[in-house]
């Protein structure tokens, strides 16, 4: 996989798409991965006894499907300078989570690109990553 350069991306650049389908095997998969045992991420019965859909992903898992979203566009060689996520609405099993980005803008080389992940019943996470690219090959 190649790396973007800094020559190459603009302020306004459109991210492809990127759409997951939230299985339940994911979910769980993902939140015993980042040590969460909060019984919302693994037991539906558990999670619908406290007023939710289903069982949703957590926080550490949206953040990390934020950053692999903009470094999967922009390459191993991309580093990451900042990230900030706001949750939205829960991302359920059975949903689907479809994210889209645009670079806002550049400033002392780290770009700011805008992110927003969305399901069926709104937006899940809205979010701003600040990354550095290479300024190009020699």
């Amino acid at each position: 996989m190649r790396t973007l350069t800094a020559a190459e991306v603009a302020t306004g650049t459109t991210l492809p798409e990127l759409t997951l389908d939230l299985t339940p095997t994911l979910i769980i998969s993902t939140a015993i991965a980042t040590r969460d045992f909060t019984p919302v991420h693994h037991d539906p019965n558990l999670a619908r006894a406290q007023g939710s859909q289903d069982i949703f992903l957590n926080i550490l898992t949206t953040m990390g499907l934020v950053e692999r979203y903009v470094t999967d566009w922009a390459g191993p060689e991309a580093l990451l300078r900042g990230v900030n996520v706001k949750l939205g609405v829960p991302a359920y099993a059975g949903d689907r989570l479809t994210f889209t980005g645009t670079v806002e803008g550049r400033d002392d080389g780290v770009f700011t690109v805008a992110v927003r992940g969305t399901v069926s019943i709104g937006p899940h996470a809205i979010a701003t990553v600040r990354l550095a690219l290479p300024e190009g090959r020699h």
